[in-house]
């Protein structure tokens, strides 16, 4: 089955066309969620919901775009969703403060990705949440202010606090693994 039969298989809801779907796109989809979620059994709830989304919508994809971008699209709001059903207060605008240097990593190859994740799922919500949206998908400050319902100063505050919170664990988890030899 190739990827245009299993989606007119998923539009007439056939089973066989769901599992496949699941088992092509679930490991990809679970990743992306670990970058917006707070932790692993968070993730595979997102990533679950949004399967159970996808089924639901594949009628409106038309075959215009991506097919791969319209479900990340997907799993990314359902992620902002539950931030948004968790949140009980607004950030307020606030200063940002610049980050004028990046975090160094002494070997970026040979930094361990899962250590770098496990970081980011560590930052609060609207940080992390920010961060994976504009690092990572190259949301622009004013897209992500209008997913988020922030301000553009806030997104922007709030990404260069999480480059900051993220500058100072990668310097900790180096300093920790240079003293220790690991």
């Amino acid at each position: 089955m190739d990827l245009n039969q299993i989606i007119h298989g998923c539009k007439n809801y056939n089973p066989n066309a769901q599992k496949r779907l699941f088992e092509i796109y679930s490991k990809t989809l679970f990743h992306l969620s670990l970058k917006y979620c707070r932790s692993f059994a968070d993730a595979q709830d997102n990533t679950q919901d949004s399967f159970i989304t996808i089924y639901h919508k594949i009628h409106q994809y038309r075959g215009k775009g991506s097919f791969d971008g319209w479900m990340k699209r997907i799993v990314i709001n359902h992620a902002i969703d539950r931030y948004r059903a968790e949140i009980k207060t607004v950030t307020e605008d606030v200063p940002a403060v610049w980050l004028t240097e990046e975090p160094e990593i002494e070997d970026p190859e040979t930094f361990p990705m899962e250590a770098l994740i496990r970081m980011i799922q560590e930052l609060p919500d609207q940080y992390r949440l920010v961060f994976s949206l504009y690092e990572m998908e190259h949301y622009s400050h004013a897209e992500i202010g209008s997913l988020l319902q922030i301000s553009e100063g806030t997104s922007r505050s709030n990404l260069s606090r999480a480059k900051q919170l993220l500058k100072s664990k990668i310097e900790q988890f180096s300093l920790h693994h240079k003293n220790h030899g690991t």
